[in-house]
């Protein structure tokens, strides 16, 4: 019985052997067999058959790494896929790869300087003072900030970016210390220098031990800033903290800003040396707006006026600033991770997580957004915590100085009158607006409470009744979370920005007066006024100075009546618009 095993166990090998060489030879990975009496023929190429070679699959795929948002710029998401049609007519010439265009010389990069360390040691403080601004929210509270915050700082003439972190604890595995760990280990990794910073009214803590071994074991420049040494006779005991092992030990005080400057010149002098950036090409304009080609003049830029803007002043604009704001947990800081294709900000269930504004500078079509993520904006009577405070004030201040304010509205739970309060607060201050309706996957495919799926028409059209004086907004539906129609909020703020920038002559808005039936406007006797011409005198918001024969306040019903007739001939989608009256025989007054 024992030469049958074998035989048996011979021929199970014999068949697998057989098996995976048929295998290959179907994969084209060995030749296939010569058969009796015919030539030996060859395998024809991939070419010669009609169509491309196939690429060969690595095991090893690309994948994105945890640490992908840890550059300056965020990772640009291709939002197309590129695929090669079969046709059998084609020639193999025409499979080949067609040259890309030339990109954009990439700037140097700038010297980066991180600051570390637990919470509430004078890490924000330190950061003010460097930069010269109040960016970061200050106070007595700790873990006050989250998100990295990147700012600006000068010395002897060189400039480096630095980065204020929030408060490390390294083995606290609760989910807000764990996202604020991991934002300031993307900070680690970016920076040429670390500084350390301690409180030096305080003893040495395991946490100071444990994050001193995590920052040397990163082989980076590492000084100690042993922070609150307010007075001379508080220097000796700064000396107690070069237990920690870091040779680069200053004390300082950021709230007075004493030895500031000698810490400045021991960090710069360990920072490599960055030449200036070369001059720039001028950016390429935003699209047109859709618009008749016969009612809007163009003017050409002269060489001066290339990359000005006239709005109540001239100024230069390098970016388009965009502001995400709204009530707390309606996905602010989601739909900013989705915008940028980084972990940027930190994303949490709970409300209130962001408390300082978050910025990242992207680069889409050829322009340059800076998407800020501003705070939950909440009444004050709900605001208890002097942050809290702060941060609301910070997010008015920030939806102040952007171009475009992007309002989401929470879809599950629809337009509150907290919407409509921070809708009033972007339109007052004559901001563009979009209004962004997020978690729509919630209410329709992910609905789960056994409702039917929400109508988009009946949605938008109850959202106009609520917001009627956001008439021009326009409204897009989105999943942040899944990434749906996230591409068209950033092709329609290139749209609303180059609506706010465009500007109409004079003679086009005396040809468009002459137009209008001024008697259709409902408008009491004591109110109607005489419209002799009309200019536009700023853009960003559109502003129009109207001469009339006495100076009155213009009616709600004819103001309201006028920008619908200059929004049905010029468009100005999305952004406010201004009036002035400015009677015929009154002069200018003089500030």
């Amino acid at each position: 019985m024992k030469p049958v095993k074998r035989n048996r166990e011979g021929a199970k090998k014999t068949k697998r052997k057989v098996q995976a060489k048929w295998k290959a030879i179907r994969r084209g990975h060995a030749p296939a067999p010569e058969k009796a009496g015919q030539p030996k023929e060859t395998r024809p190429r991939a070419e010669e058959r009609g169509r491309p070679r196939a690429a060969r699959k690595s095991n090893t795929a690309s994948r994105p790494s945890p640490y992908a948002g840890n550059d300056r710029r965020p990772i640009q998401r291709e939002t197309h896929s590129t695929f090669i049609e079969e046709d059998p007519k084609r020639t193999p010439e025409s499979f080949a790869v067609k040259a890309r265009p030339p990109e954009r010389p990439v700037p140097p990069r700038e010297a980066v300087l991180a600051i570390v360390g637990r919470p509430n040691v004078g890490k924000s403080t330190l950061f003010n003072r460097l930069t010269g601004s109040r960016r970061s929210i200050v106070g007595d509270e700790p873990g006050i900030t989250r998100d990295r915050i990147y700012g600006e700082v000068s010395w002897q003439g060189r400039t480096a970016r630095v980065i204020d972190t929030g408060g490390i604890v390294p083995n606290d595995e609760a989910h807000i210390p764990a996202e604020i760990f991991r934002q300031a280990r993307f900070a680690l990794d970016e920076a040429d220098a670390i500084i350390m910073v301690v409180d030096g009214r305080t003893e040495l803590a395991a946490p100071d031990l444990d994050l001193a071994r995590l920052l040397q074991r990163t082989g980076k420049p590492l000084f100690l800033a042993v922070n609150k040494i307010d007075t001379a006779s508080m220097e000796a005991a700064a000396e107690n903290f070069r237990k920690l092992g870091i040779r680069n030990l200053v004390a300082i005080s950021s709230e007075h800003g004493l030895n500031i400057g000698e810490l400045l010149d021991e960090v710069f002098a360990v920072l490599p040396e960055t030449e200036p950036a070369p001059a720039e090409s001028e950016p390429e304009p935003f699209p047109e707006a859709e618009a008749d080609s016969a009612t809007i003049e163009a003017q050409p830029p002269g060489p001066e006026t290339a990359s000005l803007h006239r709005t109540h002043g001239a100024f230069e604009q390098h970016e388009t600033r965009v502001a995400i704001i709204g009530r707390p947990n309606v996905g602010k800081s989601t739909l900013l991770n989705a915008l940028t294709g980084s972990a940027r900000a930190i994303v949490s269930p709970v409300a209130g997580t962001t408390r300082d504004a978050v910025d990242e500078l992207m680069e889409y079509k050829g322009h340059e957004l800076r998407i800020v993520d501003t705070a939950g904006i909440r009444r004050k009577g709900k605001t208890h915590l002097m942050a809290e405070k702060l941060s609301v004030v910070m997010a008015r201040r920030h939806l102040e100085s952007a171009d475009v304010a992007l309002l989401v509205l929470d879809a599950t739970e629809g337009v509150t009158a907290s919407d409509a309060t921070i809708g009033g607060y972007a339109h007052e201050s004559g901001r563009s607006v979009i209004i962004v309706v997020n978690k729509w996957d919630l209410v329709t495919s992910g609905r789960t409470d056994g409702k039917p799926p929400a109508d988009r028409a009946i949605f938008e059209r109850q959202l106009r009744s609520v917001l009627k004086y956001l008439s021009y907004a326009p409204v897009l539906f989105i999943s942040a979370t899944e990434g749906r129609n996230v591409p068209r909020v950033l092709d329609t703020v290139l749209r609303v920005a180059a609506e706010r920038r465009k500007r109409v002559s004079t003679g086009q808005m005396n040809r468009f007066l002459d137009k209008i039936d001024f008697q259709r406007a409902s408008v009491p006797m004591s109110k109607r006024i005489r419209i002799f011409y009309m200019t536009q005198a700023a853009v960003a918001p559109p502003t129009f100075v109207l001469f009339t024969d006495r100076d009155v306040k213009l009616h709600f019903s004819f103001e309201r009546f006028l920008e619908n007739q200059i929004r049905a001939a010029f468009g100005f989608e999305g952004t406010p618009i201004w009036f002035k009256v400015r009677a015929r025989n009154e002069a200018p007054a003089h500030k």
